[in-house]
C-alpha cells in the first residue's frame, strides 16, 4: 500500500492512545512495519533502536525465533479455549513457571489481558478476600503520582492528576502517602533522597496513617522499585522492606505492581527480589510475553486464595473473569519467553550492561537542560528543564520531549517520553555499544533542541 494512503487512513480512522489527535493529524509520524531484534523499520525502510522497548514491554528483541516459533506451533493447535471452568495446557505449564520463579508463598495465578486488569484483580481480590472473612474493608493506602494502568479501580489507585483528575467523579477514595521520591529530595536533598534511612523515616508516615486507619485498610499498593510513568522516580533503598514489615505489624496485605518493573527491568526477575521481599499479591504484565502479545497475571498467597473456596451456594468464589483469560497462543508466548531466560542467561548479562548504561549517562548530567538522570536498572528517566539552577519545567504545551525524540528519529532511535522526561528502557537484549548509540543519540538531539532556543 502507497505510503500516502496509509498515512490518509491512519490519520481519519485510528484514535491514539495518549495521544491528542488534534496535534497528531498535522504532523508527520512514524508509522512501523516490521522489527528485528532491538530495531524497529517503518514503511519507508528506515530503521530504528527501539529505546522504549515498545512502551516498555519487548524483552529478547523482535521477531525473535524462539517466540515465533513457540507462537506459531500452538496456533497449529489451537488459538483460544476459554478457562471458564476448564483449561488449556500452556495456561496450566505458565502458572506452573510463574510460581516456580515468584517470590516466594505466591503460589496461585489469575490470568488476563494487560496490566491494568491484573491491578484491578489485585483490588477486587483484596477487598473480596477481607469480605469472605466477615471483614469490611474499603480503603487503599496508595501513594501520590502512582500509575497502575487506566481501568477505573486502577485509576483509583493512581494519583497522577494530568491522567486522573478528569474523572474523579467516577472514582473509589483512597489514602494517599507522598510521592517516595519527591518526598525524599524535598525532606534530605537529592543527594541522600535514595539512602536506607529515609525510607526507615517513610516508614513512621505509613505506619501512622495505618495506626488511625488500620482496621478498615483491604491493602497497601505500590509500584515495585520505582514508579515509572510519573518519570522514572526510584525510591529510597529499603522502602519495599520498610512497607513489607509494617503492613504484616497492622494485618494489612501488601499489593506490589510489578507490570513494568517484572521481568529484568531492574537487573532481577522480579524487583522486589532485590529487596527479599514477598508480597502479598503481585501484578504482572508487559514482559511476561516477551512483548509479543497481550497477557498479564495476578499472583497471590494461598491464604487468600483459602478464603474463596467453598461449595457454589455459598457465593464466595471469585467473579470476574474475561474472554481471553488465559489464552492459549499468549501463554505458550510467555513460556517460550521464559525459555529464553534461561537459555540466553539473561539476568546474568544484565549487570555489565546497567553499569555501563550508567556510565554512558555521566556526561548528561553536565548539560544545561538536563536537571536529573534516574536510574533502577535498565529503567531511566533524564528530565529536562528549562533552568537547571531552580528546576523550573518547560510550559507543559510546548512537548519539549517530543521535540527532542524527533530530533532522535534522524539520529536512528526510536524514544517516547514521559512528558520532559526522557526515557531510556530498551529491550535487554541490547548490546553495550548499541546503549551507546542510544545515550549519543539523546545526548545530540538535546544540544541541537538547546541551540534552537
Amino acid at each position: 500500500m502507497e505510503r500516502e494512503t496509509l498515512d490518509r487512513w491512519d490519520k481519519e480512522y485510528f484514535w491514539h492512545p495518549f495521544t491528542q489527535m488534534g496535534v497528531y493529524v498535522r504532523e508527520e509520524n512514524l508509522i512501523f512495519e516490521k522489527g528485528e531484534g532491538v530495531y524497529l523499520y517503518d514503511v519507508d525502510g528506515r530503521k530504528y533502536i527501539d529505546a522504549i522497548s515498545s512502551l516498555w514491554c519487548n524483552i529478547h528483541g523482535h521477531n525473535h525465533p524462539v517466540i515465533n516459533r513457540a507462537i506459531i506451533n500452538q496456533l497449529y493447535k489451537v488459538a483460544h479455549t476459554t478457562t471458564l471452568g476448564n483449561s488449556n495446557v500452556p495456561a496450566t505449564l505458565l502458572a506452573k513457571r510463574l510460581v516456580d520463579i515468584a517470590p516466594d508463598g505466591l503460589s496461585k495465578v489469575f490470568f488476563s489481558e494487560d496490566g491494568a486488569e491484573a491491578m484491578e484483580i489485585a483490588v477486587k481480590m483484596a477487598y473480596h478476600y477481607f469480605k469472605n472473612k466477615g471483614e469490611e474493608r474499603p480503603l487503599f493506602v496508595t501513594l501520590q503520582e502512582a500509575y497502575h494502568g487506566d481501568t477505573l479501580g486502577a485509576v483509583s489507585i493512581g494519583g497522577i492528576d494530568l491522567f486522573h483528575s478528569t474523572y474523579k467523579p467516577l472514582l473509589f477514595e483512597t489514602i494517599k502517602l507522598p510521592c517516595p521520591y519527591r518526598w525524599a529530595v524535598s525532606n534530605f536533598g537529592r543527594e541522600k533522597a535514595l539512602d536506607e534511612e529515609v525510607s526507615k523515616e517513610y516508614g513512621r508516615i505509613m505506619e501512622k496513617v495505618l495506626e488511625e486507619n488500620g482496621d478498615k485498610v483491604a491493602a497497601v499498593v505500590m509500584e515495585s522499585g520505582i514508579q515509572g510513568a510519573a518519570g522514572m522516580l526510584p525510591f529510597p533503598k529499603g522502602l519495599l522492606r520498610v512497607a513489607r514489615d509494617v503492613t504484616k505489624r497492622f494485618g494489612v496485605l501488601l499489593i506490589l505492581d510489578e507490570v513494568a518493573t517484572g521481568f529484568g527491568r531492574t537487573g532481577a526477575m522480579f524487583s522486589c527480589m532485590r529487596e527479599g521481599v514477598s508480597p502479598d499479591i503481585m501484578a504482572l504484565g508487559k514482559g511476561i510475553t516477551g512483548g509479543y502479545m497481550p497477557l498479564a497475571a495476578t499472583l497471590v498467597t494461598d491464604e487468600i486464595y483459602q478464603a474463596f473456596l467453598g461449595e457454589l451456594g455459598d457465593q464466595k468464589h471469585f467473579y470476574h473473569g474475561h474472554t481471553y483469560t488465559g489464552n492459549n497462543l499468549a501463554c505458550a508466548a510467555a513460556l517460550a519467553n521464559l525459555d529464553i531466560f534461561e537459555k540466553e542467561k539473561v539476568l546474568e548479562r544484565l549487570p555489565e550492561k546497567i553499569e555501563r548504561l550508567s556510565k554512558f549517562l555521566e556526561p548528561l548530567w553536565d548539560h544545561p537542560l538536563v536537571g536529573d538522570i534516574r536510574q533502577l536498572g535498565f529503567m531511566v528517566g533524564v528530565e529536562v528543564v528549562k533552568d537547571k539552577k531552580t528546576m523550573e519545567p518547560f510550559p507543559y504545551g510546548e512537548g519539549v520531549g517530543f521535540k527532542i525524540a524527533k530530533l532522535a528519529r534522524k539520529r536512528g532511535v526510536f524514544f517516547r517520553p514521559l512528558g520532559d522526561v526522557m526515557v531510556i528502557m530498551p529491550p535487554l537484549s541490547i548490546t553495550i555499544e548499541e546503549l551507546r548509540l542510544v545515550v549519543r543519540a539523546l545526548e545530540e538531539s538535546l544540544e541541537e533542541f538547546y541551540r534552537s532556543l
